[in-house]
C-alpha cells in the first residue's frame, strides 16, 4: 500500500502503530484481585462452583456473575474488508481489533474479536450460533452483500441476543439522524420528500428500510443501482432490492433526480454530477458517503447549489456521517437491559435521540476542539463523534425503546440515575484530548524538535506531520538526522526542516541575541557562541524566541533540570506567571491533576495559590469541573505542624478572591480522594473527591507523581510546563514516542505553555 497523505498519516506510521509496545490494539484484564492464594481460589476452584451452579439454576444470574452482560463479540469473515474488498479473515482482524477499541473506548463496552475462516453463509452462521453463551451482543462487520443479509437475519431468529450489522444498520441511523435534521432546517416533512438512492448495498438498503420505517413513504423513493432505476420486474434484481423497486418513468440516475429533496449516496467516487445537482429541488440535501472520496465533492456541490445541505464519510468536512456516533452506544443501552434483539423501535429512538442532540447547545469541549462558532446549523446537523453526551442521550433511548417495545429481559427504575452512571463510565479527558488533536490540525504550528537524533524524537516528529498537526523543526547533525530517516523508511527524509548550528544561516543573529541577555552575567561573546554551537536546548529555544519555531520539545537527553536551566538562558517566563509543571494521571473514567511537579521547591502561599488557579484552568480545558485540594500530611490541624502555614494562606488567598471552582485544605491524601474518609469532615467545601491535587512542596510532588506512573495503572502525561513566554515542553528522559507526540501537540494547541 502506498503511502496517502490524504489520511493525514502514511503507510508506514500506520504499520508502526499497531506493532508498538505490544503487537495488536488489545489485551485481557482482570478485574478482580489475583494477587493471594484465596484470591485464586476464589476465581477458580473450588470458589467457582457457586456462581456455576446458581448459573444451572438461574441463567439470568450470568449477567450477575459474569462477563457475558457487558461483551459483545465483533465477528468477520473479510469479505468486505472497509473499501479494500475480499482479503479474508486474518486479513480483517486489525480492522476488528479497532472496531473493539472503539467499544471500549466510547461506551465502555467490553469486546473481543473473532475472525471466522469460511464464506459459506450456513458454516457461518452456525458458528456464530454457538456462541450465545459467552456473549451479551453480536456486531457483525465487513461482511459482502447479499450474504450479510442472510447471515444477520438468520442469527437474528436463531439467537436471544443482540445481533446487528454495523454496516447496514449503523450507517442508516446515523443517516437518518442526519436527514431529520436536515429536513428540520429546510421545513420538509420527512412524509412528503423525494429520495433519490445510489447503490444498492448492504448499507444502501438498509438506509431506505429505516427512513421508509421513519415516516418516507415506499413510492417516494427510487433507489438506483450501476444499472438505473430499481423498478418492478426489472431483471437481474434480487429479493433485497426488490424490495425497494418503484414504478418510474426515469431511466438513469439523472432523471432520477430531477425534483428531488434528498440523494443518498452509497456508491462511487464521482457518481453525481454538478449539472444533475442543479435539477434537484430548492436546498437540496446531498448524503455523498462514499469512502475516501464521495459521489460528488461538497465544493463542487456547493459551487452549482449554494443552498444545499452536504454531508459525507469523511471528517475534513461538516457533516460526517460516522458509524462510531451509533453501534457503540446502541450496544451498550441494549447490554443495559439485557436485550433479546436490536429491533426497529431501538434503530428509530437512536437516530431520534443523534438529531435531537445536535440541535442542543454544543458544551465548550467540543466547541473547542471542533470549532468555536459549531451550533446547530447546515454544518452541524450531525453531533461530533467524541461528544461526551453522547452515551448518556444514544444509551438511555436505546434501552427505553427495547423496555417498550418489549424486548427487554431487565428493567431500568431510574433513567436518571441510569444517566449519571453512563456519564461516569468514561473520562472526559479522553474526549477531549482527541479535540485537542484536531484543534492542532486546523492551526497547526511549527514544533522544535530539539534532539532528532533521537529515534523516539524522530517518531515523534514524523507522526506530527504526517497526522497534520504542524511543521516538525528538527535539530541535530544533518547527515546524522537524514540517516535516521532513512533507517525510518522515510520515503523523502529531504522535505523535512533541518537545524544544524554547524551551518544554520540563523546562528549570526543568535549570537547577538543571547549575548544582550548574558552580557551582564558573566559569559563573553565566546562563552555564548559556544553555547549555540553545542547546546542543542539553547539553539532550539533561540529558534523559538527569534520567531523560527512557535513552540519546542526537549527533554531526552537531559535531566529536567538541567533542561530548564538551558531553556532559561534564552526564554523568560510569562509576565506575573510562575513556571511550574503539572502531572496529569487519567484512568479509565477519571483524571487527576498533580502540582506543582517539577519546578518550585518550597512555594509559598501565594505561588500555591497561584498554582493552583493555573492547575484548575487545566482541568477545565480538559474538560472537568476543578475540585482543587491542597495536600498536607495534616488534615484539618490534625496532627498539628509547623509547616501548614502557608497552605492554610493559600486557601484564604482563594477566599479572598473567590476563583469559581471548589478547593479545601489542608488535607491528607485520603481525606481529599475516598469518599468514606470524606464523609467524616462533613464541613468539607469539597463536594465529590478532588481532581486537582496541589502539593506542599516540590519533594512530595515529584515523589508522588513518579511513584504513581511506576505503580498505577494509570495512563500518564506529563509533566506538562505552565508560565514560560513560549511553548516549552521538557518530556521525561524515558519517554515514548507517543509520549514525546502528546506533549508536542498540547503545546502546539495552546492547552498547555
Amino acid at each position: 500500500m502506498a503511502d496517502d497523505r490524504k489520511s493525514g498519516f502514511t503507510t508506514r506510521e500506520a504499520l508502526f502503530y499497531h506493532e508498538t509496545i505490544r503487537p495488536g490494539k488489545l489485551e485481557v484484564v482482570a478485574t478482580k484481585p489475583m494477587t493471594s492464594q484465596r484470591d485464586l481460589s476464589l476465581a477458580y476452584s473450588p470458589g467457582v462452583a457457586a456462581p456455576v451452579e446458581a448459573i444451572a439454576a438461574d441463567p439470568s444470574l450470568a449477567a450477575r456473575y459474569t462477563a457475558k452482560a457487558n461483551l459483545v463479540a465483533v465477528i468477520s469473515n473479510g469479505s468486505a474488508i472497509l473499501g479494500l474488498g475480499n482479503l479474508g479473515a486474518l486479513a480483517s482482524k486489525p480492522v476488528m481489533e479497532g472496531k473493539a477499541v472503539l467499544f471500549k473506548r466510547f461506551a465502555d463496552v467490553d469486546s473481543i474479536d473473532i475472525e471466522l475462516a469460511t464464506e459459506d453463509p450456513e458454516a457461518f452462521i452456525n458458528a456464530v450460533a454457538l456462541m450465545e453463551p459467552t456473549f451479551g451482543g453480536i456486531n457483525l462487520e465487513d461482511i459482502k452483500a447479499p450474504e450479510c443479509f442472510i447471515i444477520e437475519a438468520a442469527l437474528r431468529e436463531k439467537m436471544n441476543i443482540p445481533v446487528m450489522h454495523d454496516d447496514q444498520h449503523g450507517t442508516a441511523i446515523i443517516t437518518a439522524a442526519g436527514l431529520l435534521n436536515a429536513c428540520h432546517l429546510t421545513d420538509r416533512d420527512i412524509k412528503d420528500v423525494k429520495v433519490v438512492v445510489n447503490g444498492a448495498g448492504a448499507a444502501a438498503i438498509a438506509c431506505t428500510a429505516l427512513i421508509k420505517a421513519m415516516g418516507v413513504p415506499h413510492d417516494n423513493v427510487i433507489m438506483c443501482d450501476r444499472s438505473g432505476p430499481i423498478t418492478p420486474g426489472r431483471d437481474n434484481v434480487d429479493q433485497w432490492k426488490s424490495a425497494h423497486a418503484v414504478a418510474t418513468e426515469a431511466t438513469t440516475l439523472e432523471e432520477a433526480l430531477n425534483g428531488a429533496d434528498i440523494f443518498l449516496g452509497l456508491s462511487a467516487a464521482g457518481a453525481l454530477k454538478p449539472d444533475w445537482v442543479k435539477k434537484m429541488a430548492d436546498k437540496p440535501i446531498i448524503f455523498a458517503m462514499a469512502n475516501p472520496v464521495p459521489e460528488i465533492m461538497p465544493d463542487d456541490a456547493k459551487a452549482v447549489r449554494p443552498d444545499a445541505i452536504i454531508a459525507t464519510g469523511r471528517s475534513d468536512f461538516p457533516n460526517q456521517v460516522n458509524n462510531v456516533l451509533g453501534f457503540p452506544f446502541i450496544f451498550r443501552g441494549a447490554l443495559d437491559v439485557q436485550a433479546t434483539t436490536i429491533n426497529e423501535e431501538m434503530k428509530v429512538a437512536a437516530a431520534e435521540a443523534i438529531a435531537e442532540l445536535a440541535r442542543e447547545r454544543v458544551p465548550e469541549e467540543v466547541a473547542s476542539a471542533y470549532g468555536k462558532n459549531q451550533k446547530f446549523g447546515t454544518d452541524y446537523i450531525i453531533p461530533a463523534p467524541f461528544d461526551p453526551r453522547l452515551i448518556e442521550v444514544v444509551s438511555s433511548a436505546v434501552a427505553k425503546a427495547a423496555m417498550d417495545s418489549g424486548v427487554a429481559k431487565s428493567e431500568i427504575a431510574d433513567f436518571e440515575e441510569y444517566r449519571t452512571k453512563l456519564r461516569s463510565r468514561l473520562n472526559p479527558t479522553t474526549s477531549v484530548l482527541t479535540g485537542v488533536y484536531n484543534e492542532a490540525k486546523s492551526n497547526p504550528k511549527r514544533m522544535v524538535f530539539a534532539e532528532a537524533e533521537e529515534e523516539v524524537v524522530l517518531r515523534a516528529a514524523i507522526q506530527y506531520r504526517d497526522f497534520g498537526y504542524g511543521t516538525p523543526v528538527l535539530v541535530g547533525r544533518t547527515k546524522a538526522v537524514l540517516n535516521k530517516l532513512h533507517q525510518l523508511s522515510v520515503s523523502d527524509p529531504s522535505s523535512f526542516e533541518i537545524q544544524n548550528s554547524a551551518d544554520s544561516e540563523h546562528v549570526p543573529a543568535m549570537v547577538e541575541y543571547l549575548y544582550k541577555r548574558l552580557q551582564r552575567k558573566g559569559f563573553t561573546e565566546r562563552d555564548v557562541r559556544r553555547l549555540v554551537n553545542q547546546e542543542r536546548n539553547v539553539f532550539a529555544a533561540l529558534l523559538v524566541a527569534l520567531g523560527h519555531g512557535d513552540g519546542m520539545i526537549s527533554g531526552l537527553t537531559r535531566t529536567f533540570a538541567q533542561t530548564v536551566r538551558e531553556v532559561n538562558m534564552v526564554l523568560d517566563k510569562k509576565p506575573g506567571a510562575l513556571p511550574f509543571g503539572i502531572h496529569m494521571m487519567i484512568g479509565k473514567n477519571h483524571t487527576t491533576f498533580l502540582a506543582d511537579t517539577t519546578m518550585n521547591e518550597r512555594p509559598d502561599a501565594e505561588e500555591l495559590a497561584h498554582i493552583a488557579k493555573e492547575t484548575a484552568a487545566v482541568a477545565r480545558r480538559m474538560g472537568h469541573e476543578p475540585r482543587v485540594a491542597f495536600l498536607s500530611y495534616s488534615t484539618f490541624g490534625n496532627p498539628s505542624g509547623q509547616w501548614l502555614g502557608n497552605i492554610r494562606e493559600a486557601v484564604s488567598i482563594l477566599d479572598r478572591e473567590d476563583p469559581g471552582f471548589e478547593y479545601e485544605g489542608e488535607m491528607a491524601p485520603d481525606a481529599a480522594l475516598n469518599p468514606s474518609v470524606m464523609k467524616l469532615y462533613p464541613f468539607s467545601r469539597l463536594s465529590a473527591p478532588a481532581n486537582v491535587l496541589i502539593m506542599p512542596g516540590l519533594q512530595s510532588a515529584n515523589l508522588s507523581a513518579k511513584m504513581l506512573r511506576e505503580l498505577g495503572s494509570n495512563a500518564t502525561v506529563g509533566p506538562m510546563l505552565l508560565g514560560m513566554e513560549k511553548p516549552v515542553q521538557i518530556v521525561p528522559m524515558t519517554a515514548l514516542a507517543p509520549d514525546v507526540l502528546t506533549l508536542a501537540v498540547l503545546a502546539g494547541a495552546g492547552i498547555v505553555g
